[in-house]
Order: C-alpha cells, then structure tokens, then sequence
C-alpha cells in the first residue's frame, strides 16, 4: 500500500540510513528530477554551505 503525503508536507523527506551505517541517503520528489532533467545513476556533486546542502549535477 502507497501511503499519500498531506497537502503541504510533500517535501518533507527523512534520512534513511544505509547498511554498513557509513552514509545516509534521501529521496527526492520526482517532479524536481524530471524538471532537472536527471537520470538515474547520474553523478552528482553535493556541498555544505552554511547549515544546507546543495547537490547539483556532476561537471567533469
């Protein structure tokens, strides 16, 4: 069963924790991965700035 988000709360996301317990990981809401145009697998680049962080797609 697919549990829906309240009005209001559809970017409210939590931390899951990965086993071996070395990294942590989100999920993001479909809607801002297609209008990124991002793709699965895709590299990424994640920067602390501040108290936030900002990931943003990998340049060479």
């Amino acid at each position: 069963m697919k549990t829906r988000r309240k009005i209001g709360e559809e970017n409210i996301r939590k931390l899951t924790k990965f086993a071996g317990g070395s990294s942590y990981g989100i999920t993001l809401p479909i809607g801002y991965i297609r209008e990124l145009g991002w793709k699965e697998r895709q590299k990424l680049t994640v920067r602390k700035v501040g108290k936030k962080l900002i990931v943003e797609d990998w340049e060479k």
